[in-house]
Parts: C-alpha cells; sequence; structure tokens
C-alpha cells in the first residue's frame, strides 16, 4: 500500500509540474509496456512517433515492477499503450493512476469476451496471451490504429495506411503459420511449455498445448503437478518439450528428468519466445519475426 500511494504522488507531481504545451508536438512520445505492443505502434505510427518499451527481451511482464526510471518515462510519454487482461499485474494500479492525467489504453480492450478464452478453474479470469493468435494480434493492431488516430487525427491517412500495409502481413504470417504446424504429424502436435502462455495458439492453429503452471507465472507447480505432466509425455509418446525465454528453464528440466526416471527420453525441443520477444535489431526482436522462429522451432522438434 505504501508503494501505491508512494506512485501515486509521483505521477501527481509530474502532472502538476508539467508546462502547458502551446505548440502541438510533433513526434509523439509513446511508452508500450511489452515489445509485442512497441512493434505494433511503431509499424503503425512510423516516423510520427518515438516509441519505448519497458519490458525487453527476456522480462517476464506477470512479475514485472516499475522502476523510477520508468515512472518517469509514464510520466513524459503522451500516451501509453499496454495488453490488458492483467498480463501486467504488478503495474495494474500504476498504469490506472496515470489513465487519469493522460491517454492509459488497452489494446485488447475492444475483444469481445465471446472470444477471449477464459481460464479453466477461475471463473471471470481471461487469458492474457492474445499475441499468440494472429487474426486476434491484428485486431489489437486495429485498435492501436484507433486510439492513434484519436489522439493524433492530423496523420489519420499515414497511419491507416500503414495499418493497412502491416495488417496484411500479419494475414500472410498467420496462413503461414497453419500451413507449417500441419506438417506435423497429428499424433506428435502438442506444444508443453512451462506456463500456459499459449492456449490462442492452439485454438487458432489445431496444436493441443498444455503448460506446468497456469496463465500467470505468478502460479506455483508442485510435484504432483510434474508428475501429472510426466505421465501424460509417456502416454502420448511426446517427443520434446519447450523451454520459454522469459522463465526459467528448471520446471521444465524438472519435467525432463521425470521422464528419464521413467525410462522415457524427451528432448527440450528448444526455447520459445513467449512473454517477450528476441532482442532489438534481430528477427527475433520483432513480432513477426519471434512467431517465424517459434514455429520454426516447434516444427522441428516434433515433426
Amino acid at each position: 500500500m505504501i508503494r501505491i500511494l508512494h506512485i501515486a504522488t509521483i505521477l501527481f507531481i509530474a502532472a502538476c509540474s508539467s508546462k502547458p504545451e502551446t505548440q502541438e508536438r510533433q513526434v509523439l512520445k509513446i511508452v508500450a509496456t511489452t515489445g509485442m505492443i512497441q512493434d505494433a505502434v511503431k509499424n503503425i505510427a512510423g516516423e510520427h512517433a518515438h516509441v519505448e518499451a519497458l519490458m525487453g527481451p527476456g522480462v517476464d511482464p506477470h512479475l514485472y515492477k516499475a522502476t523510477q526510471g520508468d515512472l518517469k518515462k509514464l510520466t513524459e510519454a503522451d500516451m501509453v499503450f499496454y495488453n490488458g487482461l492483467h498480463l501486467e499485474g504488478k503495474m495494474g494500479e500504476v498504469l490506472e493512476k496515470l489513465s487519469r492525467i493522460k491517454p492509459v489504453l488497452a489494446v485488447a480492450a475492444s475483444l469481445p469476451d465471446s472470444i477471449l478464452l477464459e481460464v479453466e478453474g477461475f471463473e471471470g479470469i481471461t487469458d492474457p496471451h492474445i499475441w499468440f493468435d494472429v487474426a486476434l494480434w491484428m485486431e489489437a493492431v486495429k485498435t492501436i490504429q484507433r486510439y492513434l488516430i484519436e489522439i493524433d487525427g492530423e496523420h489519420k491517412l499515414y497511419y491507416d495506411s500503414a495499418a493497412r500495409a502491416y495488417t496484411a502481413q500479419l494475414d500472410s504470417l498467420h496462413h503461414a503459420v497453419k500451413t507449417q504446424l500441419l506438417t506435423i504429424p497429428e499424433e506428435q502436435r502438442v506444444l508443453i511449455t512451462a506456463h500456459d502462455a499459449f492456449g490462442y495458439f492452439g485454438r487458432a492453429y489445431n496444436i493441443q498445448v498444455r503448460g506446468l503452471q497456469g496463465i500467470s507465472t505468478v502460479a506455483e507447480f508442485g510435484l504432483r503437478d510434474v508428475t501429472e505432466l510426466v505421465d501424460f509425455i509417456i502416454q502420448r509418446k511426446i517427443k520434446a518439450i519447450f523451454v520459454e525465454s522469459s522463465i526459467s528453464p528448471k520446471s521444465i528440466q524438472a519435467v525432463e528428468e521425470g521422464c528419464k526416471q521413467k525410462n522415457w527420453q524427451v528432448k527440450i525441443g528448444g526455447n520459445l519466445y513467449s512473454d517477450a520477444m528476441g532482442n532489438p535489431g534481430t528477427q527475433e526482436g520483432t513480432y513477426i519475426g519471434m512467431v517465424h522462429a517459434n514455429v520454426k522451432t516447434i516444427v522441428e522438434a516434433l515433426k
């Protein structure tokens, strides 16, 4: 509670002390929580915005806490984009308070409840990992486009054109993912990872998914969870399981060891990008490149 009040005080002082601007900014200052959102905003806003992400490669948004540097970036930004659906769990109250003094916008806000996945056993809790269904992510991109136009209508034609071009690339990506995953034999089309980040991926691309932890890495796993997953792997004769770039590999390594103890050799099929993208300047440092890299890793390990 003390930390929340401290953050609220900083935001209030920053809002009161900022000088009103008499001239329209030429370039918007935008902060995004995750790299996926930053990449989408950059593709639409282009030269009309400077876009910065708070959470870089290997960062787990479920556990992320805003630093003093983050608070400065947030208070200086013209607008802030975040995922929503409780992905940024520990930042939720910071974003709520910030929304009282500037546009703070959830990219998942326009998605109807009917197409969102409810977490099994937790009524009212929705899976936030919408970017793993590329078709859903296209809807999030359209939401970003609409918000940019609301704030900066002068550049509407630019944003509309850029959004059309980017969603065309995403549409091609969506169909490419479907085609590539169909090359995996149906009985081996099972994706096992550390936490349940790939539910939308499984639904969109007809692949069964299992995670050791729940949708949030805040959830803990125990011996029973490991044992049940080990038994499932052996029963289905699964060849490979996967670690995630933003989560410690220890949980999946425990599953691998459990399989070995029961005389089933399952391999670590590779490292998947789940809640964060790759390093800036690499293919995996873009949303499209990240999705391609994940699919390539999955297909090569399971095919």
